[in-house]
């Protein structure tokens, strides 16, 4: 019975993750681009979409961290590694040419894929390609870094 909860359960909270990104426009492109464009067409209102994940998400690792496992059984898995490297500035900066060019970042392109949008697809392929890649030469790529 547990397990067919926590389906349930995921499920619905993956569903209510994918409303929440459509209703706050993270789904269109369009809208990313005109909040990175702060120099033209600049649209403020996804600041409150990150101010309201930043809420949630500080609550929710405050109430986590006093737990001993997940509200479905299993053990948490908390980063090792906790500070400001070389790979994490390297990877953000990647991260953020990425959502700058294309408009999407890896959740809202997913709920979009769901969507039918084309740009959607060409940006999961080429994320699971990149991620290909790392698979593939992501050991060559720290030791270079190191």
């Amino acid at each position: 019975m547990k397990s067919s909860f926590g389906l349930l359960s995921q499920f619905m909270i993956g569903l209510i993750f994918g409303l929440g990104l459509i209703i706050s426009g993270m789904t269109n492109p369009q809208k990313i681009i005109h909040f990175l464009d702060l120099a033209g067409n600049w649209d403020p209102s996804l600041i409150f979409v990150m101010l309201g994940g930043i809420l949630v998400g500080l609550v929710s690792f405050y109430l986590a961290s006093k737990r001993t496992e997940t509200w479905f059984g299993g053990a948490f898995q908390w980063p090792k590694i906790s500070q400001i490297d070389r790979h994490l500035i390297i990877g953000s900066l990647l991260f953020g040419v990425g959502w700058g060019i294309a408009g999407f970042c890896p959740g809202p392109a997913i709920v979009a894929l769901g969507g039918g949008h084309e740009k959607a697809l060409v940006f999961t392929l080429m994320m699971l390609f990149g991620m290909l890649i790392y698979q593939w030469f992501g050991n060559d790529l720290k030791k270079r870094l190191h």
